[in-house]
This record gives C-alpha cells, sequence and structure tokens, in this order.
C-alpha cells in the first residue's frame, strides 16, 4: 500500500455540517466527504484491491467507490485531517490478514484432572440425595 499514491488519489468535497451551531454552521462548509476509487487506484495491489473489496463490500457503492465524511470539528482543515487518517485506518485494518489457527489438543493430564473433577461433583450431588430404603 502506497500512502502517498492513495493521498494523491483522493476526492474531497466541503458541505455545509448539519445540526447544531446557530449563524457560524448555516455560513460555513466545514464538513468533509471524501471519495476513494477503490478499483481505479494505483497505490494498491490487485491483492490488496480484492481484499479490501470483500473486507469493505458493505461500506462500496456499486462503483467501488469508499465514501467517507466528518463533521467533528469547526474546522475545514481538521475535519480533512480526520477523514484522512480515518481511511487509513479503515484501509490497514482491512488489509490485516489473521494469524491462523493451530488447533490443539489437551494434555493427558489435563483430561485426568477434569474427569477426577467431574467424579467429585457428580459423589457430591449423590451424597445430597435421600437415601434409597429398597
Amino acid at each position: 500500500m502506497d500512502k502517498q499514491q492513495i493521498h494523491r488519489e483522493l476526492n474531497f468535497k466541503a458541505v455545509r455540517s448539519s445540526g447544531a451551531g446557530g449563524q457560524h454552521v448555516n455560513k460555513v462548509s466545514s464538513k468533509v466527504e471524501l471519495s476513494f476509487n477503490l478499483p481505479e487506484s494505483e497505490g494498491l495491489s490487485d491483492v490488496e484491491k480484492e481484499r479490501l473489496q470483500s473486507k469493505l463490500s458493505s461500506r462500496l457503492t456499486n462503483e467501488g467507490i469508499l465514501m467517507l465524511q466528518c463533521d467533528e470539528a469547526r474546522s475545514q482543515h481538521k475535519n480533512k485531517e480526520l477523514v484522512i487518517k480515518r481511511l487509513f485506518e479503515i484501509l490497514t485494518k482491512s488489509l490485516e490478514v489473521p494469524k491462523k489457527r493451530k488447533p490443539t489438543k489437551p494434555t493427558k493430564s489435563g483430561v485426568e484432572k477434569r474427569l477426577k473433577l467431574k467424579k467429585i461433583s457428580a459423589e457430591r450431588k449423590a451424597s445430597r440425595k435421600r437415601p434409597n430404603l429398597d
């Protein structure tokens, strides 16, 4: 993953933020919408694109574009930084390959210990019952 190349491929759009804020919110376009075209990116290899396509399928549009937005800060520049940071976090997290699980077997002493505890527990519960007078 080439971060500089991906950074050059990002498209930004400034929009008026919704919610409370009075006059400031009505005048200033501080909300930033980021769009990243995944299939046409040159900063990712084909293997990485396929992995991201499968991992982020619910977040992509029909054309394969990843859309993110940020309106946390009052500053457009701060929102731009935040949305870029969020994009790279999503990409790196999605590209991580999970570690293979090695199936393990319980040790012989562990099995014996478990069976011994089961027997003790069963005897304890059996001793609580009323005696059979037959």
